[in-house]
């Protein structure tokens, strides 16, 4: 890639986490392009559909939380590594507002690009769900599938306007109820 070319590459994918942050998944791409100084025509150069700019965007974050998960189980007791992680989890949903929709439906579709990432996603915390359940700090009547739908959740109600004074004692709640430990503060 030539390098003005991967300047605007990443100048993008930066404007864009930036405006999916603020607007949601369904921010428009015309103020993506507009915000990074470059015309539409680079932008759909460069990503062809919402889902493409969407999958390289998610693709590192989503990366990124699964890593953190081993870090978490190699370095902390169960219960704690659960709790950082649907805490952290949460809060990725939370500021990719519009995200939770994209997800479930990835899921669903094993032709999506972001399907692979979100399986391995919610591997990642049936992992750490295992373990603390196995240490006998955490629920076992709840797997990895309902833990990704009780972060997808929690991320929910960040979003809505309404329970935002209360969302992170309702994110909390859920944690205590799964894991039986507060969020960290």
């Amino acid at each position: 890639m030539r390098a003005d070319a991967k300047k605007n590459y990443e100048s993008l994918l930066a404007i864009a986490r930036e405006v999916i942050t603020e607007q949601g998944v369904d921010a428009s791409l015309r103020d993506i392009a507009r915000r990074a100084g470059v015309g539409l025509a680079t932008l759909y150069r460069h990503f062809p559909t919402r889902e493409d700019l969407l999958e390289a965007l998610l693709h590192k974050a989503l990366c990124d939380l699964i890593a953190r998960s081993e870090t978490l189980s190699r370095d902390h007791p169960s219960n704690i590594a659960l709790t950082i992680w649907f805490t952290e989890a949460t809060t990725f949903v939370h500021a990719f507002n519009g995200i939770v929709d994209l997800m479930a439906k990835a899921l669903a579709d094993p032709s999506s690009a972001l399907h692979e990432d979100c399986k391995n996603l919610r591997k990642a915390g049936a992992v750490l769900l295992r373990r603390a359940q196995q240490d006998g700090v955490a629920r076992t009547d709840i797997d990895g599938e309902d833990l990704f739908a009780l972060i997808a959740a929690a991320g929910w109600i960040g979003d809505q306007l309404v329970f935002e004074d209360r969302a992170d004692r309702l994110v909390n709640f859920i944690a205590v109820a799964v894991i039986g430990q507060p969020t960290p503060s």
